[in-house]
C-alpha cells in the first residue's frame, strides 16, 4: 500500500479546524480525517495548558472513542522521544505555528500528565456520557438513584 498524499490545502483546513481558539463544526465523509482533526484539537488543547481532566470528547461508537484516545496517546507518546527539531516539526504538523522551548517542555510532559490524570482523558460515547450524567443527577432526571442500564445481556436474564 502506498501512503496517501494529503494536499496542503486540506492540511491547512485541518489545522484551522483543530485550533482550540475557534469554534468549529466538522462534517465530512468517512475516512476523510475527522478523527485526526479532533485528536489534534485535543493535543492542541493540552499544549495550550488545558488540564486533561477538563477535556471531554464524545463520539457515537466505542470503537471511535478507543480510536480517538489511541491517536491522542500515540501522538503524545511519540513526542516524548523526539529531539527538538523533530518535536518542532511534529507540533507544526499539529497546527502549532511557533513552537518554543517552553512549548517543547510542555509537549514532552503531556503523555505522563494525561496518563496520571485521575479518571484519565475522557473519550466516551454519547450513551456513556448520558448514563454518567443520569447517575450523578438521578433526582433531577426523575430516575431512581442507583438505576441500572438495561443492556442486551441484562435483558436476557
Amino acid at each position: 500500500m502506498t501512503a496517501r498524499i494529503i494536499p496542503e490545502t486540506v492540511r491547512a483546513a485541518q489545522a484551522a479546524a483543530s485550533d482550540p481558539g475557534v469554534s468549529v463544526f466538522v462534517a465530512a465523509n468517512a475516512g476523510s480525517g475527522k478523527t485526526h482533526v479532533l485528536a489534534q484539537r485535543v493535543v492542541r488543547l493540552l499544549l495550550a495548558g488545558v488540564e486533561p481532566a477538563r477535556i471531554l470528547c464524545i463520539t457515537f461508537t466505542k470503537a471511535a472513542a478507543a480510536n480517538m484516545a489511541n491517536r491522542v496517546f500515540d501522538e503524545l507518546r511519540k513526542w516524548t522521544r523526539l529531539d527538538d527539531a523533530g518535536l518542532d516539526a511534529a507540533m507544526q504538523a499539529a497546527g502549532v505555528s511557533r513552537p518554543s522551548a517552553a512549548l517543547r517542555r510542555r509537549a514532552r510532559q503531556l503523555f505522563a500528565l494525561a496518563l496520571e490524570t485521575p479518571g484519565g482523558l475522557k473519550v466516551q460515547t454519547i450513551h456513556a456520557f448520558c448514563e454518567r450524567l443520569l447517575q450523578r443527577f438521578p433526582l433531577e432526571a426523575n430516575v431512581p438513584p442507583g438505576f441500572k442500564i438495561l443492556d442486551d445481556e441484562l435483558a436476557r436474564t
